[in-house]
């Protein structure tokens, strides 16, 4: 995993006329450079219900994350998903979940898992990706939405960041058929410095 971090400055303007420098700093989270990386992910698909999605990974050769199958609407399936395995990521309030992925065209939501044993239970968060093309998405911890058996649960809690203990992708946008999604990187953002 990638160690040293990325800085950028931001002028923050208040009321007042003062002049606050806020940095920008981004936290890798994951990459897929060490030969292990592959150990810290699994799938899970709509099989646990009774489905037929298959949904894999693999590492590719570009020291990248290449999520792929196909997505079946039999047996009230219609979700593949690959996510980490639990861990502390050490994420904060104001963070924002930044990764760069290269997608097929289709809506994935990137999700949050936490650290309390709650069946199906995660907070999401959409990302629409652009087909054959590198994009980085930026997902502020206050955008995911709770979500039981895919369904968003609106009177639930905004996400606590200390309860986070993994990450990741799902399709599950009911249309069948292949898909195919790479990642190169998820790091947390988190801005620091401003009053």
């Amino acid at each position: 995993m990638a160690s040293q971090s990325i800085a950028s400055t931001t002028l923050v303007l208040f009321a007042f006329g003062m002049i606050v420098m806020a940095e920008e700093t981004q936290r890798p989270l994951f990459d897929f450079t060490g030969k292990d990386s592959a150990k810290e992910w699994q799938t899970v698909n709509d099989g646990v219900m009774g489905g037929l999605s298959e949904g894999k990974f693999k590492i590719t050769d570009q020291k990248t994350l290449e999520f792929s199958g196909n997505l079946s609407l039999k047996n009230n399936g219609g979700f593949a998903s690959v996510r980490t395995k639990s861990k502390k990521l050490t994420l904060d309030s104001g963070d924002t979940i930044v990764a760069r992925v290269r997608g097929d065209g289709r809506e994935y939501s990137l999700n949050l898992y936490l650290n309390k044993p709650r069946i199906a239970f995660s907070y999401r968060a959409l990302v629409q990706t652009k087909k054959n093309e590198w994009i980085e998405i930026k997902v502020p911890l206050t955008r995911f939405e709770a979500t039981s058996f895919g369904r968003v649960l609106k009177d639930a809690r905004p996400v606590t960041p200390q309860d986070v203990n993994a990450v990741g992708w799902m399709l599950s946008d009911k249309q069948a058929g292949p898909f195919e999604m790479e990642i190169e990187w998820i790091k947390v953002e988190r801005t620091v410095g401003a009053l």
